[in-house]
């Protein structure tokens, strides 16, 4: 069984730039592990520039962070390649989100971590991602328990095996901006209505059923991914870092609520019972388990935790 750490995924919605800059400096005082930072969704999303996710970045490693600036899921102009490429000094790896900028970190002779978008499903796959540089994947998130460890002990001999462990599960992601088609505004001309939607936009069935949250070009799952009854299953899969990804109130506590488990100070299934005031959506874990992925199991794992 391992013993995991704790890591804090790329901001996924677009919040003011002062919210930005004070969410972080929150995370500064947590127990997080490792902070992925930068603009991963929209090249539009402007108001930080890549100096001020480097601030941050300094800010955060003072306080004993191990920082990662991670890629854009789609690399789409020379600009994206320009802003990726200025994150690369003095940082010892990226997270790459797409295979451009897999190409890039492997001819720059900079390590990385194979983030989830690049659809990774087998050990030749992940085998050239080590070949090429990688230290750590990220696993897709419908791999359920048995998928996952046979992959993580496929690998665990050349790369650490990442999982998001909480958060709105990225599912998706498109050229077109969903947000700006829901208000009748183009991709280019969108008047930064992400602003408005700092948890990203539900969508519903014709039944009023919710289904899907819209975020961007990204399609996200409308409940919240939550392991933390989960983690005893995780660890003796042999998970090495598990992903808590930001929300727009409470990270910190979820944060304290993974560590809590991890030093055995709490049980899994209270931690989980106490996230419940904590989340911002229902509860899933559907996919861990061999179910459709919106499902929320009851975790029985003991195992050797």
């Amino acid at each position: 069984m391992t013993t995991a750490r704790l890591s804090l995924g790329p901001l996924l919605y677009y919040w003011p730039r002062q919210q930005t800059f004070d969410f972080y400096d929150e995370i500064a005082n947590s127990t997080v592990d490792v902070v992925y930072l930068g603009e991963t969704v929209c090249a539009r999303r402007h108001e930080l520039d890549a100096s001020d996710w480097l601030t941050i970045g300094q800010k955060l490693q003072a306080a004993g962070k191990e920082v990662v600036y991670s890629s854009q899921v789609l690399l789409e102009s020379e600009s994206d390649i320009r802003r990726l490429k200025s994150l690369f000094n003095n940082n010892k790896y990226i997270e790459a989100n797409d295979m451009s900028a897999v190409n890039l970190a492997t001819e720059a002779s900079l390590a990385f971590v194979a983030g989830m978008t690049l659809n990774l499903y087998n050990e030749s796959a992940l085998a050239l991602m080590a070949k090429k540089g990688a230290i750590r994947w990220v696993a897709p998130v419908e791999l359920n328990s048995a998928q996952l460890g046979y992959l993580v002990r496929a690998v665990a001999s050349t790369l650490e095996t990442e999982v998001f462990a909480f958060g709105r599960m990225p599912l998706a992601y498109s050229a077109r901006c969903f947000s700006a088609r829901h208000i009748n505004r183009q991709k280019d001309s969108c008047q930064f209505v992400c602003l408005d939607t700092p948890q990203g936009l539900d969508v519903y069935t014709q039944d009023n059923e919710p289904f899907l949250t819209l975020n961007g070009i990204q399609t996200q799952s409308v409940k919240s991914c939550d392991l933390l009854a989960d983690i005893p299953l995780l660890l003796d899969l042999g998970v090495n870092v598990l992903r808590i990804s930001p929300q727009a109130q409470h990270t910190s506590a979820i944060i304290e609520l993974f560590r809590a488990v991890l030093d055995n100070k709490i049980e899994p299934q209270e931690a989980f019972n106490r996230a419940n005031s904590l989340r911002l959506a229902a509860a899933c874990n559907g996919y861990l388990h061999d179910k459709a992925g919106l499902d929320l199991v009851a975790s029985r794992h003991v195992g050797s935790y």
